[in-house]
């Protein structure tokens, strides 16, 4: 199993559709038994969180997020985690909204401290 989440900050390896997550946003993991939450934003996104569980070396939560335009949008991601070569941690991630119609695949991957 990969390490632990608990005070990292990823960012997307690209950039998304507009008002959905992009390079300039940012993600700080927080992790404690079992429980993972985050709290991000930046390009588009003003303020998002998600919260939900890790077993082994996927995570599986819902995210919620305030968008630069004043809409909200709302999802479920199920993401694997693993390890780069250079020993950093990348969440390859399968979501799908909720709030409005759209799936797709997307990755972040941690940033150096």
């Amino acid at each position: 199993m990969a390490s632990s989440l608990d005070g990292l900050v990823f960012a997307p390896v690209a950039d998304q559709a507009p008002g959905q997550v992009g390079r300039r946003t940012r993600f700080e993991y927080h992790e404690r038994d079992g429980r993972v939450r985050a709290e991000y934003s930046g390009g588009d996104v003003v303020t998002g969180y998600l919260v939900g569980t890790r077993t082994a070396d996927t995570l599986d939560f819902r995210y919620v997020q305030l968008r630069a335009d004043g809409t909200t949008a709302s999802g479920h991601c199920v993401s694997l985690v693993t390890e780069l070569p250079d020993g950093r941690l990348r969440l390859e991630d399968t979501w799908t909204w909720e709030s409005q119609e759209g799936s797709g695949t997307s990755a972040v991957e941690q940033l150096r401290a």
